[in-house]
């Protein structure tokens, strides 16, 4: 008991161990990359271009042109927020949790935390997804793409960000704030994250004092905040972002294109696989080690739903039709990458829950003085995280529609231009002196997907290296690649 009680004194006493650069970094993180993904989303528009033409010429600029091209508010910083955006995304967040509380879910426990409890879970995201899926369908059968819900996503874009990011910032300050609560020996099982009590506020308002904060709603009930915002509002934002896009382009050409269906389907499936697969989240670094902070808030709710959207949101100005052949190879890119995320995983977590299994006989292994044992084959003797290999394979079918990426917009009434793609209202849409320069808007996902996964790949190799000590030096001599075989 005594060791319980001295728990976070003995934390807060241990010399800080900082990732992401320590506190500059986590100061950088926070406070550039919401403006960032606004940079991202004026800068490729649908009234200008992909980039904007003034953007091409940087020497020449002209702020006045640019705000004009790119659509900034004409009152200026006070229309980046609108009160009805976020009282629809606040709606949007408590119906997701009535959602979460009446529809059937599955209920386990979690991982046996340092305290030696364990916490419960309820997983129905899937169904969740699944029930606004077909809901979305329905009205979008009835109405066809002039649906509310895609027109006020694409009207309202901008403020509806702004909306995620105020929650992201306000969810990360409430966390950080009530995680001085935490009392040693707790019936809750309240604990704090061992990466996150470094005493520093901004790096730990970052990364995350507590390691599940959880809060009890009226009529809803306990909700594991980290658990919830994971797979919840931001994965299903994700999908509707992507179908108010194909709306959009059937409303400005009269037609949608089978390169933004397959980006669309693609990542639907993305999000369904995972969210069918909930549980196995619960062995993840994100629920056993990473507290809850700003770094979580941010990802789930704004970074993912609208970075990752931006290769249908080029498509919906810039329809792309890729055939039959261009369709089998990006889809063949898909496969193989999905085939070697989820096999490899399958065969991780058989070999976790069930070494002993006849199936896995053929699997050779390094038992540890930690206890564990550490597969060497299969898998998992080909790279220490094959399965991150996989998944970033799975990155390039999204960018790859979107080809060798930039376009000008030319107003309405203007000459016609050979191979130009014309909306209804006149306006033709080009590459022009774009042309390459959009890849840095919808192949920004690729490149920061492999910094994510390289940078995991190193934080579980320090977690590892003090786990197993000497047995991981020696497990690394016989798995000798990191993510790609043979390169990396």
């Amino acid at each position: 008991m005594g060791s319980k009680t001295q728990q976070p004194i003995e934390m807060a006493r241990k010399k800080p161990e900082y990732e992401f650069f320590g506190p500059p970094g986590a100061a950088l993180i926070s406070f550039v990359l919401p403006p960032l993904v606004y940079a991202i989303t004026f800068a490729c528009n649908d009234l200008s271009g992909c980039p904007a033409p003034s953007l091409l010429h940087p020497k020449n600029l002209d702020l006045d042109v640019l705000k004009r091209e790119v659509g900034w508010p004409q009152d200026g910083w006070r229309g980046l927020f609108s009160l009805e955006a976020t009282g629809w995304t606040l709606a949007f967040y408590l119906f997701n949790a009535i959602l979460y509380r009446i529809l059937p879910a599955t209920e386990t426990e979690g991982t046996v935390l340092r305290s030696g409890g364990r916490l419960k879970y309820r997983f129905n995201a899937f169904s969740t997804t699944m029930f606004c899926i077909v809901a979305a369908a329905a009205g979008t059968i009835t109405q066809g793409a002039e649906f509310p819900l895609w027109t006020y996503i694409t009207d309202n874009y901008v403020q509806i960000l702004t909306a995620n990011t105020i929650i992201a910032y306000a969810l990360a300050t409430f966390v950080y704030i009530r995680s001085f609560s935490v009392k040693p020996g707790n019936p809750e099982n309240r604990e704090l994250a061992a990466g996150g009590v470094t005493g520093n506020m901004i790096y730990d308002w970052y990364i995350g004092r507590e390691l599940n904060p959880r809060i009890t709603l009226p009529l809803i009930g306990e909700i594991d905040i980290k658990e919830w915002m994971e797979l919840r509002p931001g994965m299903l934002g994700y999908i509707l972002l992507n179908g108010a896009f194909i709306a959009k382009q059937y409303r400005s050409y009269g037609y949608v294109t089978d390169s933004i269906v397959f980006v669309a389907l693609v990542q639907t499936f993305y999000v369904l696989d995972g969210q069918y697969m909930e549980p196995a989240i619960m062995t993840t670094m994100d629920i056993t080690t990473d507290g809850f902070g700003f770094m979580l808030s941010f990802g789930d709710l704004v970074w993912v739903p609208f970075i990752y959207t931006q290769q249908t949101r080029y498509l919906a100005t810039h329809p792309q039709t890729l055939g039959p052949w261009g369709l089998a190879g990006v889809g063949a890119a898909l496969i193989i990458g999905f085939a070697i995320f989820r096999l490899s995983n399958s065969q991780k977590n058989a070999f976790r829950t069930n070494p002993n299994d006849p199936k896995l006989a053929h699997l050779q292994y390094m038992p540890t003085k930690a206890g564990t044992r550490l597969l060497i084959s299969g898998w998992w003797g080909i790279a220490r995280h094959i399965n991150y290999f996989g998944d970033w394979l799975q990155a390039w079918p999204y960018s790859l529609p979107t080809g060798l990426a930039g376009y000008t917009i030319l107003s309405a009434g203007s000459a016609a231009v050979d191979g130009a793609a014309r909306m209804l209202d006149g306006r033709q849409v080009i590459p022009g002196e774009a042309k390459g320069w959009g890849i840095i808007f919808t192949y920004f996902y690729v490149l920061y997907f492999a910094v994510l996964l390289i940078h995991r790949d190193r934080r579980d190799d320090e977690k590892c290296a003090k786990k197993y000590g000497e047995d991981w030096e020696k497990y690394k001599k016989t798995v000798r690649w990191r993510i790609i075989p043979y390169i990396y």
